[in-house]
């Protein structure tokens, strides 16, 4: 079976097969259960699991804040090939994010991250790791400058909507590697700058962290076919672009 785009459960499905499900994650919502957030009752892995009807286990990562495509697999199996494909790099991502200050057209970021364990995931690892190589490529799509000034420094503001492809995947890694080039992400109330936060918040109704995980490619782990999974952009982002008269492609650029 295959769905393309369709709601299932309070999950937006957007793609499923006998071997794999990928959904387009709300921002704000976990991957899994955690003791760091016990009073959560929403997770995205149990509403998927909910949604067809059988156990799903999770690839790779997604930051709570973050949106976008979020793959399962539906056997222990399929899942370790799928990890095997995410650790090697095998696996391209594109996301598109909404950034302080106008950046240059296009660049590559390579800039070694220290290891932040999660206290779940990581509690066997090795916590005194050295810095890890880190890889992002980014490509400005729009800017726009507007006539306030949020921070006293400036008499007016400054905003880029960027396409970011991460080449490694370290833990937080587009959003620490922003904060290293001085154009932090909107709506990161980690390593953003709060005073952009505010202004969003206040004027546009933005609630979330403008980072979006727009489309992974990959070969399919058991068939082999090329497999392109987009996950579209919610109301709030939307909201954004309407308000900047920005175009974004329907379309991703990964192959």
């Amino acid at each position: 079976m295959e769905i393309q785009s369709s709601i299932a459960n309070d999950i937006d499905i957007i793609y499923e097969d006998e071997y794999l499900v990928a959904i387009n994650k709300e921002a704000g919502l976990l991957v899994h259960r955690s003791w760091l957030d016990k009073g959560e009752t929403r997770f995205a892995m149990q509403l998927t699991r909910d949604a067809v009807g059988c156990h799903v286990f999770p690839v790779h990562r997604l930051d709570r804040p973050t949106s976008g495509v979020l793959l399962f697999a539906k056997s222990s199996a399929v899942a370790r090939t799928l990890t095997e494909a995410f650790t090697a790099h095998e696996v391209p991502k594109q996301y598109l994010a909404v950034v302080r200050g106008f950046i240059p057209d296009k660049g590559t970021i390579d800039y070694a991250l220290s290891f932040q364990p999660d206290a779940i995931a990581d509690k066997f690892a090795d916590w005194d790791k050295p810095a890890q190589e880190a890889v992002t490529h980014w490509q400005c799509l729009a800017q726009i400058e507007l006539p306030v000034a949020v921070s006293k420094k400036h008499a007016t503001s400054r905003y880029s909507l960027v396409q970011l492809t991460p080449e490694t995947g370290r833990k937080h890694q587009l959003r620490r590697h922003m904060k290293h080039v001085f154009h932090p992400i909107i709506g990161d109330t980690s390593y953003g700058d709060i005073r952009h936060t505010r202004f969003f918040r206040t004027q546009y109704d933005c609630t979330r962290m403008l980072l979006h995980a727009q489309a992974l490619a990959l070969n399919h782990p058991i068939t082999g076919e090329p497999l392109l999974l987009e996950a579209g952009l919610d109301d709030q982002w939307m909201g954004i672009l309407e308000a900047f008269a920005w175009v974004v492609s329907a379309k991703a650029y990964l192959k």
